[in-house]
């Protein structure tokens, strides 16, 4: 399960709202910490891209307020077939096999949303 918080606060004009976004991803909910090592083990044991996964979908209206989220399970159409993503976060405790029942069970889902 998941909570929402939401985060409101001034950024430093030297950046555009953009490049302020843009520092915060990775989300550290779906790379870990610390940070850097988090991504390193990632990209050394992960066999394929996230691409859309655990990136962010948003927008940015035209007075300069923006909204975005976090996509946790994803479906990409690409020749006509459906490319599914969805993680379990890992903590020092996780069983690996439960971990990976969740991921299965949250595709599923997702599948099936999709027929």
């Amino acid at each position: 399960m998941h909570i929402v918080s939401n985060v409101i606060g001034e950024y430093n004009k030297k950046f555009s709202k953009f490049k302020s976004l843009l520092a915060g991803f990775p989300a550290g909910t779906v790379s870990g910490a610390p940070k850097i090592r988090a991504m390193e083990i990632i990209d050394e044991l992960e066999t394929s891209k996230r691409k859309v996964y655990a990136g962010g979908i948003g927008y940015f209206s035209a007075n300069g307020e923006f909204d975005t989220c976090i996509a946790l399970r994803t479906a990409v159409v690409k020749n006509n077939k459906f490319y599914v993503q969805a993680g379990a976060g890992i903590v020092a405790d996780s069983k690996p096999n439960n971990e990976y029942e969740e991921t299965v069970n949250k595709a599923k889902a997702l599948i099936n949303a999709l027929r």
